[in-house]
Formats: structure tokens, sequence, C-alpha cells
């Protein structure tokens, strides 16, 4: 009857089904009762009117069997709950981290992966990481959610049961790319897994540009992004030199993307806003990126737009 696809998916399920079939029988028999009522007790001609008194009997029976209903369905509830505090001594740690608009995840030695992929029939416990703002994590197939806030330290476990792929999604709203903050789990066997595990760290091996670093790690391609596609703010394709038109102190004007520009709209981002796109959205970073760094990213930004136009030549 209960095949979610991890270890604590049965309990969720039966204190769900429990308290779903008891609200169905009360809001049918209440129903009911309600109709009837309204139909016996209807104002009739020559009908004598009667006097009614409460019932002692009555009262305590409704008290009793609500309470008792209660105490069953917190009793269920609590044997579903109980055990998604309680982390096996032997479970993976991997962390997840959540910022607008993107889940990211940390295995040991700090390798990276924007997929969370893990060995079936293997415990693992995800510490939640906000970098931004109040996030919630959900994976709807392992009946597992948990609030990812920042400054607080919050965790949630489970150990997967079925291999296959399964959503994880945002469930606290986090800003105008919300809906758009999914990524995939993907359960393998253990061999799969660890081929998976040596291609991640084969991969971290080639040295990634500083600036494509900054430029990743400060939630910047969540909105950006690198290939041209529409997000949230301009593309980082063909950025650097072109021309801008943008929306300053309620004019239209020109500008160029130079360093300058960069370094403006990081700090001061809703100063010149680019035609076509919404004001107050991003926040200045005045506090998070020093001009050095800022001058990294422009630097990779700028060599973006060399390699494209090699390859546009051909050389």
């Amino acid at each position: 009857m209960f095949t979610g696809a991890s270890n604590l998916a049965e309990g969720v399920d039966k204190a769900f089904a429990f308290t779903f079939i008891i609200a169905f029988i009360f809001i049918v028999g209440i129903s009911v009762f309600m109709i009837w009522t309204v139909i016996h007790f209807s104002r009739k001609k020559g009908k004598e009117a009667k006097q009614f008194r409460g019932s002692i009997k009555l009262e305590v029976l409704w008290t009793t069997a609500a309470t008792i209903l209660v105490i069953i369905m917190f009793w269920i509830g609590w044997k579903g709950f109980a055990p998604m505090r309680k982390v096996p001594a032997d479970a993976m740690v991997v962390t997840a981290i959540g910022r607008m608009w993107e889940w990211e995840f940390i295995y040991s030695d700090s390798l990276r992966s924007r997929e969370l992929v893990l060995p079936i029939d293997k415990p693992v416990k995800l510490e939640l990481v906000a970098e931004d703002v109040n996030h919630s994590l959900f994976i709807p197939a392992f009946r597992v959610k948990e609030d990812v806030v920042p400054g607080y330290d919050n965790w949630l476990w489970f150990t997967p049961n079925y291999i296959g792929n399964y959503e994880i999604l945002c469930t606290e709203y986090c800003g105008l790319l919300h809906s758009a903050m999914v990524a995939n789990t993907r359960i393998v066997e253990q061999d799969e897994y660890d081929r998976w595990y040596q291609e991640l760290i084969t991969a971290s091996f080639v040295p990634e540009p500083e600036g494509l670093k900054l430029l990743r790690g400060t939630g910047c391609l969540a909105c950006h992004s690198l290939d041209g596609s529409r997000l949230v703010g301009p593309s980082f394709a063909g950025f650097y030199g072109s021309q801008r038109t943008v929306v300053a102190g309620g004019s239209t004007i020109s500008v160029t993307a130079d360093e300058a520009y960069i370094t403006k709209s990081i700090y001061d981002p809703n100063a010149e806003i680019v035609e076509g796109y919404a004001r107050n959205l991003m926040q200045s970073y005045r506090e998070l990126l020093t001009e050095e760094q800022i001058g990294i990213m422009t630097e990779y930004l700028k060599k973006m737009v060399e390699e494209e136009g090699a390859q546009d030549t051909g050389l």
C-alpha cells in the first residue's frame, strides 16, 4: 500500500492516510447529520414546538471520542516523525546549499555537484545551508522536507529504497524564480555511484577559472546565464564591451559594459537597469565583493567574449 522511495515514507503515509480517513468520515457524517436536521426539524404548520435540554451523556461521549482520536492521530504521527530525527551512525554526509534560485550539493573533499547522486540502500544526511534567504528542501518521493534558513543549522536524513530520478523542490517562497528552483536526485547502484564519484574527483582536478568560481559562489549564475538564455537578469554571453540600453533616473541611455559599469551594477544595481528587466530584484554586493574580486570577475567576462569571437572566426 505504501510505496514511497525512502525508509521514512511509510510512516508519513500512514499518518496522512489515517488523518485523511478520519477527516473524510467526519465531513460526510456531519454533512449528512446537518441535512437530516434541517429537514427533520424544519418549521411545519400545526406542529407543536418542543423544548430541548442538553445531554450529559452525549457531551461525555463526543468529548471522549474526540480525545481518543486525537491521541491516536498524535501517536501515529509521532511514530512517523521520531525516526526522522535519529540519524544512523554510518550515514554519509552531503551539504545541500540553497541560494536564489538553485540547489548545490557538496560531497566530501569539497566536491560540488548540481545533482544529488546517492547509492541505493545507504543512509544519507543532508546538512542544510542557505546563502541568502529562507528556502525549504522538499523531496516528495522520499517524504522529507526541512527549512533551509540563513544562520540556522538544520538537517534531514533518509535511506533511498528505489533506483530512479526524483525531483527536489523549494517549498518556501524565495523570490521571482522560486518555482524554477528545482534539482534532481538520482539513486543508483553502489558501483555506478563509485564511478560517478571518481568522475567528480577527476573533474575537480581541472582548474576552474577564479572569475567563474566567484560568479558561481556569489549566486550570480542563478540570475545571469552564460549561454545567452534569458533569466532574471541579462545574460553574460557577449556581455563585456557590448552596448547596453539602460534606464537611469527616468531617462533611457546607452552605456558600454566595461569594468566601471560592472562595478557600478554590483555596488548600486538599481542605478542603471537594462531595458526590459525589472527593478529592485538585485541587492547591493558592496559588503560581499571587493573591487579586486570584481576585477577578477570582469577579466573572466572579458575572456569569455574573446573566446566567443575566436570561435566565430574559426580560430
